[in-house]
């Protein structure tokens, strides 16, 4: 089936998002922690590091991480039909590491839900041992895209699994860990309502819509890329929120190239009225936390530079979650001459 997209304007003062801003960490909720932990090391190749309120932070060594995983073994069943996660794409560098992803899958005999070739991309389907949707994929280049007029042409057609084994007759073994520069290259959910999630996605938090063409979905973007946020109904149209707590989708992440941009994203907030569930200063980060119209989670972050992340004396990482500065967040955002609200010039306050 195929689909089309269209490039909106440029400008960001009428609330476009940035360009450079991307997806973050995707946190889940899991029925057994150790389970989820042989599958997404063995099977995915992401290496794990416990966290200090007892959840797994996957990834590859020395980079941010990928997933965060929350154990709860009385967490009720993932429900397919509502509102949540479609699933989490994990995009891997090269056309040579997709089929390492997928020897790997074959290794630990893990079986796939499917795989497709989009003609901007090509991907595996996959579900974790709770049932959360995985995607692996590999972009093909952008100057490979097709376009006609201002016209991005999308697809989903079978993708030729051999020939796309065919790549390791360049390796010399197998890949047992997700190799550096992969990172989360978009999320996918499955929403009520696809009027209010482009409400929100869009006319909120600014990205692009990028594809209409998919009877019941809708793609946005920063950037000009194919999709960082996708939308479904297929199975949810009309659907109930699940209880909080439930396996599944914990938080998506949103990733900021500035302090300045994440600053514009709260000030859209409280001009929209939209209620935060927190803020906090990690450290490493500041972030919002907010939840989209189907009661998702989402985390809107920017990172401060590495050299000034906070580190122990031997070197490790000293995050911590401290209440964020909301008044110096807005003010990175306004104007000299432009007045910060009254309600948020006397210092840090919560908005939640």
């Amino acid at each position: 089936m195929a689909a089309t997209s269209t490039d909106r304007g440029t400008d960001l003062a009428a609330g476009r998002i940035d360009d450079a801003t991307t997806v973050g960490t995707v946190s889940l909720t899991v029925s057994d922690l150790a389970r989820s932990r042989t599958f997404y090391e063995r099977t995915i190749g992401l290496r794990a590091t416990e966290l200090e309120d007892g959840g797994l932070a996957l990834g590859v060594a020395g980079e941010r991480p990928l997933i965060e995983l929350r154990g709860n073994s009385s967490a009720p069943r993932l429900n397919r039909r509502a509102p949540g996660l479609y699933h989490l794409a994990i995009l891997v560098p090269t056309r040579l590491d997709l089929a390492q992803a997928l020897a790997r899958l074959a290794e630990t005999r893990w079986p796939l839900d499917g795989a497709s070739d989009h003609l901007v991309s090509e991907a595996l389907y996959l579900s974790d041992p709770d049932g959360n949707g995985i995607e692996i994929y590999r972009d093909r280049p952008r100057a490979e895209w097709t376009r006609v007029g201002d016209q991005l042409q999308m697809s989903t057609l079978p993708l030729d699994l051999d020939n796309v084994v065919g790549e390791l007759r360049a390796a010399t073994e197998l890949q047992l860990a997700a190799p550096s520069g992969t990172t989360i290259g978009h999320v996918h959910l499955q929403v009520a309502d696809l009027h209010e999630a482009e409400a929100f996605y869009h006319g909120v938090l600014g990205f692009d819509v990028m594809v209409r063409g998919y009877p019941g979905a809708l793609f946005v973007s920063a950037g000009g890329y194919h999709h960082h946020i996708g939308l479904n109904t297929w199975e949810s149209k009309g659907g109930v929120p699940p209880a909080p707590g439930t396996t599944g989708l914990y938080h998506l992440a949103i990733l900021y190239p500035t302090r300045a941009d994440l600053g514009r994203a709260l000030k859209t907030l409280i001009d929209r009225g939209i209620r935060l569930d927190g803020a906090a200063d990690h450290g490493v980060s500041e972030a919002l936390y907010l939840r989209d119209p189907d009661q998702n989670g989402v985390e809107l972050y920017w990172d401060r530079p590495r050299d000034l992340w906070p580190r122990t004396p031997t070197g490790e990482l000293a995050m911590y979650s401290r209440p964020l500065d909301l008044a110096s967040l807005l003010a990175a955002a306004h104007a000299e001459d432009e007045p910060i609200p009254a309600h948020l010039s006397e210092g840090p306050k919560d908005l939640g």
